[in-house]
This record gives C-alpha cells, structure tokens and sequence, in this order.
C-alpha cells in the first residue's frame, strides 16, 4: 500500500514526495494603516494563504496579523493558533551583513520534506524580492524541492512603473550607507554608472530615514538628473512625483517619515 503523495520505497516503506515552497504575496501596507486585504493582494493568493499550515517569515506575529486578515476574507483550513510558523534567522550580532548559516535555513525546510506545502511570506511584499527570504529559496532549489509563487504586488517594481524613468534597464541597490560621506559617495557613484548605462537606479530606505536621504539626494545629484519618488505605493495616501533635481531644489516636498518609500533616479 503505498502513501497518499508516494510511492513504496525498495524496502517497502513509504517514499514521501517533497512539499512545496510557495511564495506568498503580502499587502504593502506593513507598519502603516491597515485597509482591506482583499484590495492589495489577489483572491488566489488569499485562498492559498488560507490553506498553508507551515510558514516561514520574518516575524512571526506579524505575519499571524495578515493571516488574521486572511481569515477575514476566506476561511484559514486550520485554527491561527495550530499553524507552524518559523522565523527566518537574523545575523549575529557584531556580524553586520553576515547572513544565517546554511544549517539554521536548512531546517526551515523540514516540513517539505515530510511532503508538507510551505509559505514564505514578506514584510517587503514580494518574498524573496528585497528580502532575506531569497536564501531560504536558493536552498529549495539545492535540495530539488518545488518553488512556485502566487502572483503579487512588488513596491520596486510598482515605483518604477509610475516614474516614468527607463524600465528597460534598471538596478535595485538596496540600502545606502547611513554615514554621510559613504552615503553621498555611493549617490555620486551610481549616477555615474546612471548616465554611462542609461540605467534607472533604485534604492530604498527605513521610513524614519526618508527625509534625510532625500535632501541628500536633492543635494548631492547633478540639478539634470531626473529624480522620483514614491511614497506608499498600493495604499490609499500614496503619491509618486518625479521631476530634474533643480526642480526639487525650488520645491522639497515634506516626506512622512512613516511612510515606506522607493527613491529613483536617471541621469
């Protein structure tokens, strides 16, 4: 007799097929005021949610906050409290940068291997996508287990769509370096690979940051170079202004250094 999702080994035990890990899209509203979920992220991917019983995040009660969501819009297949989320670990400390050893992200994936679904899910939006949850991926795809993703909204790539800066050739940098002098550098650098490629460049930043990472890009860019930004793209108070630096310079807008933000530029 063989397993439900195997077949008999050649020993006669049960040879269990791997789960798979889904990518979950998340609303982009973390941190900021909750709408409806069912206005940010697809019915599909909201049923999905609802029947995963295995999850890896970033925090785990704030994702127990958007299946709560979930709940509200479709039925979850298990109690919140019986579900099995595990957090992604974090960097050592006094390690900056250095990321979780392939152990601590090898055992997250332990419920695919008993045949079990799992869903990585973001604070970001994407999983994977600015976010460490790409390592947990990169695994998946070591050990042969199935990767699929449900489909969901994306700030970077919602942020350039309405910059009206060149989506055919762009970089996403991540974090700047906080220290102004590396800070300023690093703008100065990447204009210049800006204008030798014709290339948007991207960056983010943590909201309480905004306002002293754009006047460093109001003063450190060339006055020609186009600059965009956008603040809180999918949610209801979102705005998006792009513009030359030297228009900036004779109007700075005020950011809400609440508000999740994706800073573009094109020289």
């Amino acid at each position: 007799m063989t397993a439900a999702n195997g077949s008999l080994g050649e020993v006669g035990l049960p040879v269990v097929a791997p789960g798979t890990l889904w990518l979950v899209p998340n609303a982009l509203d973390f941190g900021t005021e909750v709408g409806e979920i069912s206005d940010a992220v697809p019915l599909g991917a909201l049923r999905l949610a609802a029947r995963l019983s295995h999850w890896v995040a970033e925090d785990a009660r704030s994702t127990r906050a958007f299946l709560k969501r979930v709940a509200g819009v479709v039925a979850l297949a298990q109690p919140l409290q019986s579900l099995d989320i595990r957090e992604l670990p974090k960097p050592a400390k006094g390690k900056q940068g250095a990321g979780p050893g392939a152990n601590d992200i090898t055992a997250l994936l332990a419920p695919a291997r008993s045949g079990q679904d799992i869903g990585l899910i973001s604070e970001a939006g994407l999983p994977a996508v600015a976010d460490p949850g790409n390592l947990l991926v990169a695994q998946a795809h070591r050990e042969g287990i199935a990767v699929r993703i449900a489909p969901g909204a994306s700030a970077l790539t919602l942020a350039l769509a309405c910059s009206g800066l060149n989506g055919q050739s762009f970089a996403f940098n991540g974090y700047l370096p906080v220290p102004p002098p590396e800070r300023d550098r690093s703008i100065r650098e990447l204009e210049a690979l800006s204008r030798q490629r014709g290339q948007t460049q991207l960056v983010i930043e943590t909201p309480y940051r905004n306002a002293a990472l754009l006047q460093a890009l109001i003063q450190t860019l060339q006055p020609n170079t186009r600059l965009a930004v956008a603040c809180g793209v999918g949610l209801p108070q979102s705005w998006v202004k792009a513009r030359p630096v030297s228009a900036w310079r004779k109007e700075y807008t005020e950011m809400d250094n609440r508000m999740p933000a994706v800073f573009l530029w094109q020289a």
